[in-house]
C-alpha cells in the first residue's frame, strides 16, 4: 500500500528512478525547456527548484552538493554564476508545468516543463 509515501515511484526501482531524475534536471537547466510525461514532470520540478536554490545560496557546500547530483560539471559553473541574479525576487517556483494534449504511442499524457 502507498499510504503517506511522498516519494514518486515512476515504474522504476531507485537506482534508476534517481538516474533518471538526475539527467532530466540537467537537461532541463541546459536547455531550459523539456517535453515529457506529466508524471516526470511533477517529479522533475521538486529536483530542479532544489538545484537552483543551491545556486542561489551560492556557497561552497552548495556548489559541491549540486556537483555531486548533476551530470554536467560546466552547467553547474554557469547556473551559479547566473541563478543569483535571475531568480533573486522569487522564493520558490521556478518551474512551470504546461499541459499539452499529445500523447504518445503508450497513451502516456505529455507535458512541457520550463523554468521561469
Amino acid at each position: 500500500m502507498r499510504h503517506q509515501c511522498r516519494v514518486p515511484q515512476l515504474g522504476r526501482p531507485a537506482d534508476q528512478r534517481k538516474a533518471l531524475l538526475r539527467g532530466l534536471t540537467t537537461e532541463l537547466l541546459r536547455s531550459g525547456r523539456i517535453t515529457t510525461t506529466r508524471a516526470r514532470a511533477k517529479a522533475l520540478r521538486q529536483e530542479a527548484d532544489r538545484m537552483i536554490t543551491l545556486a542561489k545560496d551560492g556557497r561552497l557546500a552548495a556548489r559541491r552538493q549540486a556537483l555531486g547530483y548533476m551530470y554536467d560539471k560546466d552547467l553547474i559553473h554557469k547556473l551559479f554564476e547566473k541563478a543569483s541574479e535571475r531568480y533573486t525576487d522569487r522564493n520558490g517556483g521556478y518551474t512551470r508545468i504546461i499541459r499539452t494534449v499529445r500523447r504518445r504511442g503508450d497513451n502516456a499524457e505529455m507535458a512541457i516543463i520550463e523554468l521561469v
